[in-house]
């Protein structure tokens, strides 16, 4: 389950930015998650708990933002969104594309 390994590397991301601020814990902590990252929010939810304990996490109130994917057509141009990576182009069917977004995985913002 890769959704731990995501979680304890954004309580990594959180730990260090603490330190940089010089703060003891986070009330919040806003990610974007894009929506062909392949990130289960299910089970994200379900280690987050573990992942965040005794942490600069710990009370933290998490809030996700999904990213829909949206692509340009390499062919003709048309930007559309996509539910799957290998989704065609709806104006010409054409698989070529350029992802424009949904691959994110951010920390937007911490607050305390």
């Amino acid at each position: 389950m890769h959704e731990m390994s995501i979680a304890l590397s954004i309580v990594d991301i959180a730990e260090k930015e603490a330190k940089k601020a010089s703060v003891e814990a986070f009330d919040t902590i806003e990610l974007e998650i894009g929506s062909l990252t392949g990130i289960e929010l299910d089970a994200l939810e379900f280690v987050w708990n573990s992942a965040v304990r005794n942490t600069v996490l710990d009370k933290a109130q998490r809030k996700i933002t999904t990213i829909q994917a949206v692509a340009r057509c390499s062919n003709c141009k048309t930007e559309f969104e996509l539910d799957f990576l290998h989704d065609p182009c709806p104006n010409c069917d054409s698989f070529e594309k350029e992802i424009l977004q949904g691959k994110e995985l951010r920390v937007k913002r911490l607050t305390t």
